[in-house]
């Protein structure tokens, strides 16, 4: 492999909390639950205080999907401001 290519990181959509849960058990039980849903991406994550550890299942909505979304909203938005400004320069 080449060690010499740099990767940048780049940040998705956030996570959300969907469950807490005490066991791995039920909280696998809870991500097969919502897997189903394809636009959407299920993860587990350990976490909690030392003394109050749990199981967190942690939903987002697909980055492509959301990105996808976001330039769609943004077209829009500028067509209205198109249309906006077009109707202002109509000559009467």
């Amino acid at each position: 492999m080449n060690e010499n290519l740099a990767t940048t990181h780049t940040e998705g959509p956030s996570w959300n909390i969907v469950g807490r849960f005490p066991t791995f058990e039920l909280a696998d039980k809870k991500r097969n639950e919502l897997v189903a849903d394809s636009d959407l991406q299920v993860k587990i994550h350990y976490q909690g205080t030392v003394n109050n550890r749990f199981y967190a299942v942690k939903i987002r909505f697909n980055p492509a999907l959301a990105e996808a979304e976001a330039e769609r909203l943004r077209k829009e938005v500028k067509k209205k401001r198109k249309a906006k400004l077009n109707k202002k320069r109509r000559k009467k």
